[in-house]
């Protein structure tokens, strides 16, 4: 009686057959014919033994004996090849009974960008992991976080449908090439599938094209976990198109998987199954997999921009008393080679602080990148600015809001800054540390909510940093330091407020004869109280409070040399002093110098209104000698009535859209 039955051979993976529980009472031993593109192999008490092909040999049967099968290449027709096991009695004359397995062989491989090149390669050993730096393999995914069709209200993945070939671009490809006879085995389907817990982190597109034009099907993703994939026959391969919904976060690593299952009915039930179709998953008795392919996505980090990057748009809001300082502001950005864009008052709402609503990045895959503007919980009047006005094609959008926390001053991204590239100890961080004022330790002051501070510590690759910035009254990291490139060289300096140079700087010019210099002059009201270098250097409550705030100072100086790695002479120490609020906390007594806005070489620096010294601002001189030798060029912009008497200076009334580094994220080591 010859029993056969059919089987599923996917190419690279080996099939497992028990001659010992299907052969018939009385057989002792057996032997073996097979087509020429089967491979068959008789294990037994694990050693293996390869078969030829004229069943000629025999073997002894025993519990331990299996067969192994493997396949050279894909059937062109279903059930083409066959293997046929003959069983004998003792006597071994002629076979009792036989056993016949038809298979199929066929090729499935789900593929993806492993290598990062920007093509889809075939069967990349590594495609189901992920790993960092240059030798890294593993696919990246950008969140479709821009806004390619113009009537949506917010971005690209806020639904699952796709309007133009413009949003496929912001997509990472994924291939599932197929080969094999024209159609499967009766009981036999392939399932594309995603885990629960990735199913709000992913989403996956197939493109259709019908006679009428193509459309796009959203088939993964969001309440879709699977989706029966149409076999086609012959060599196919279909194309999907996948997306990131949500940037890595404190519960979200940034990797994502996906699937592809060769599934099977039980024989009992083939009869009945159909042959393709979802309602196959729904079936009484489930299917079983025999053959899964893998393949792991990262979602691409949100990077910030650092001053060292050149500059491509410079931001500001056009105020009723502001402008002058625009005016000033736009002659700056016209000796560069960035674009001034100008937030009028019908979007900005008289909120002036446009450093404080946003932070400019980017995101990127070897495909693709655009910057994306992250959004600060402050929302101000400026909180509609970065949708309607940002947010289009090829510029992204994401922010982080507390739900439970409240916000503070410290949530305002003038609080929230980049370093240049450093190396700390020998380890590198490429992209910068990203740096955000706190409170002093035990002091439970004010900090930066911990959504925010949870987002950028998850894209791991600018392990941010604390500063202590909580004894400031706006309490903002850009109010006593900030980075300047040092043109045609790879380096940069950390430039620091320092009321000690202050000081040490009024007893020099005391010393010269010019105590009786005055400040603020020209300024009617502020100049009418006659500062003079004198006075300050003899007001004991303001040399206590300065003295104070020194050691604050010191405290981050110290912290920023031991996490970026610096050395006294990467840091140049900016005169600057403050003066004590209600609260014992610090404001500029004059404009604060390192507030300003680098632009390449050119640096727009709140004018200090210092003392007048042979009629020259003895401040601004001793900036330009201390900036100007390495290159880069001082304009002092006057922001004293639009910014600085509202306790802000020039950073803080500007934004610097930036380019992106030309290093790629995925070659460092976090």
């Amino acid at each position: 009686m010859l029993r056969e039955r059919t089987a599923v051979c996917v190419l690279g993976t080996q099939l497992w057959t028990d001659v010992y529980s299907a052969a018939p009472a009385g057989a002792q031993t057996f032997s073996l014919k097979h087509s020429e593109d089967v491979r068959v192999e008789v294990v037994r008490d694990g050693e293996a033994e390869e078969v030829a092909t004229n069943g000629k040999q025999r073997w002894a049967l025993s519990p331990s004996t299996t067969l192994r099968l493997t396949m050279s290449k894909a059937s062109t027709e279903a059930s083409a090849d066959k293997v046929t096991v003959n069983y004998y009695d003792e006597e071994g004359i002629a076979p009792i009974d036989q056993a016949g397995l038809f298979l199929t062989a066929i090729e499935i491989s789900l593929d993806v960008d492993a290598d990062r090149d920007g093509e889809v390669e075939k069967n990349n050993p590594k495609k189901a992991s992920w790993t960092w730096g240059p030798e890294g393999q593993g696919a990246i995914l950008l969140v479709n976080c821009d806004r390619d069709t113009p009537w949506l209200p917010k971005e690209d993945f806020s639904d699952s449908k796709v309007y133009s070939k413009e949003d496929l671009k912001d997509m990472s490809p994924m291939v599932l090439r197929t080969k094999g006879p024209d159609r499967l085995p009766a009981g036999y389907e392939m399932v594309l599938y995603i885990a629960m817990g990735d199913s709000d982190k992913v989403g996956v597109f197939y493109v259709e094209n019908p006679f009428f034009g193509q459309r796009y099907i959203h088939i993964l993703g969001r309440q879709k976990l699977y989706h029966v994939v149409k076999y086609t026959g012959g060599s196919a391969e279909l194309l999907f198109f996948v997306e990131g919904l949500r940037f890595p976060d404190e519960s979200f690593s940034g990797l994502v998987s996906i699937h592809v299952s060769l599934l099977e009915y039980m024989a009992e039930v083939r009869a009945q199954a159909p042959t393709r179709g979802s309602q196959a998953l729904s079936h009484g008795i489930p299917l079983t997999p025999i053959f899964t392919d893998t393949v792991t996505f990262r979602i691409a980090p949100w990077i910030m921009t650092p001053n060292i990057l050149p500059p491509v748009s410079v931001f500001v809001c056009c105020m009723k008393d502001n402008y002058l300082f625009l005016k000033e502001v736009k002659n700056l950005v016209e000796k560069t080679n960035c674009e001034l864009k100008v937030c009028f008052q019908y979007m900005n709402r008289g909120d002036r602080w446009i450093q404080d609503e946003i932070e400019f990045g980017y995101i990127e895959a070897p495909h693709k990148g655009f910057p994306v503007v992250l959004d600060s919980p402050r929302d101000g009047n400026l909180k509609d600015f970065p949708i309607k006005q940002l947010l289009g094609p090829d510029f992204g959008y994401v922010t982080r809001e507390p739900l439970f926390e409240s916000v503070t001053s410290l949530d305002s991204f003038g609080n929230l800054e980049v370093s240049p590239p450093v190396t700390v100890n020998g380890k590198a961080y490429p992209l910068g540390r990203i740096l955000i004022g706190s409170s002093f330790p035990l002091s439970g002051g004010r900090r930066m909510t911990k959504v925010v501070r949870d987002f950028l510590r998850a894209q791991q690759v600018q392990a941010p940093v604390e500063l202590y910035s909580d004894w400031l009254t706006v309490g903002h990291v850009d109010e006593f330091l900030t980075f300047i490139p040092v043109p045609g060289t790879k380096e940069f300096r950390l430039l620091m407020a320092s009321t000690s140079a202050c000081y040490k700087l009024f007893r020099e010019k005391q010393k010269e004869g010019h105590g009786e210099a005055i400040m603020f002059k020209g300024l009617g009201g502020m100049s009418s109280k006659r500062i003079t270098i004198n006075k300050i250097l003899s007001n004991e409550k303001l040399v206590q409070e300065n003295l104070y705030f020194q050691r604050c100072l010191d405290w981050n100086r110290d912290i920023l040399k031991k996490e970026l790695g610096l050395t006294e002479q990467d840091i140049i120490d900016l005169p600057a002093l403050f003066k004590m609020d209600e609260d014992r906390q610090a404001r500029a007594f004059f404009p604060n110098m390192v507030n300003m806005i680098v632009l390449d070489k050119d640096l727009g620096i709140p004018k200090p209104f210092g003392p007048q010294v042979e009629e020259e601002c003895c401040l601004e001189t001793h900036v330009r000698a201390l900036l100007e030798p390495l290159g880069v060029t001082c304009t002092f912009i006057d922001d004293i009535s639009a910014y600085h008497k509202f306790l802000g200076e020039v950073h803080c009334g500007t934004n610097v859209h930036r380019k992106p580094f030309a290093f790629k994220w995925w070659h460092m080591v976090p």
